[in-house]
């Protein structure tokens, strides 16, 4: 019994120390097909959810039960292994929220396209927006611009946390936000401004 113990407790180790990392490269690829969707004014579609792996065949039956054991703890670790890597491969995107969010974010930006090619708005480094330049809106306009700056920013933090949720990881959040900030100058069109290291920068 004690043999048995010991490697149950040594399955219960290799598993949980296997961790799975934020998947940055796959962030990067849906929030550039998320932003380019946004600013296309095209819906989205769902990403394709990475094929379930196989099961490793179970191990031949032997009159050791034992090493039959062992066995078994080798194939649950090589399994857990690869269902890891599947996980850091992907990012899904297929969610009723995230649909919601991203449709709310397409149907603002054609509200929000004058006021970024005037440069009354700008893009912060958290990719979060701000009023850059209130003087270059009409007085009538103003209140206008602040409640669309609002609604975005709410959009796209929600939008953040709605894709952490919907992996099953909502620690990823800040991560996340991360990245999409970066995505967000990368995809800013000619003429936009956004703020680096301090300081105001146009497209």
């Amino acid at each position: 019994m004690k043999k048995f113990s010991a490697l149950g407790m040594l399955m219960l180790t290799a598993c949980v120390t296997i961790n799975i990392y934020f998947p940055a490269a796959a962030a990067e690829k849906v929030a550039d097909q998320i932003i380019k969707g946004i600013q296309d004014n095209a819906p989205q579609k769902p990403q394709d959810k990475p094929a379930p792996q196989s099961k490793p065949e179970p191990a031949s039956q032997r009159s050791d039960l034992q090493t039959s054991f062992y066995r078994l703890i080798e194939h649950a670790i090589s399994f857990a292994i690869s269902s890891a890597q599947a996980d850091e491969a992907n990012l899904s995107i297929d969610s009723p929220e995230i649909r919601l969010l991203t449709a709310s974010l397409q149907g603002r930006f054609s509200a929000l396209q004058g006021f970024y090619a005037s440069g009354a708005i700008g893009i912060n480094s958290d990719g979060l927006l701000t009023v850059r330049d209130a003087a270059s809106v009409p007085l009538k306009d103003r209140n206008q611009v602040n409640k669309l700056v609002a609604s975005e920013n709410a959009d796209r933090q929600a939008l953040y946390q709605a894709i952490a949720n919907a992996n099953g990881h909502p620690e990823w959040v800040t991560q996340i936000k991360s990245t999409f900030a970066t995505r967000w100058i990368s995809n800013a069109q000619s003429g936009w401004w956004y703020l680096s290291s301090g300081t105001w920068k146009q497209k």
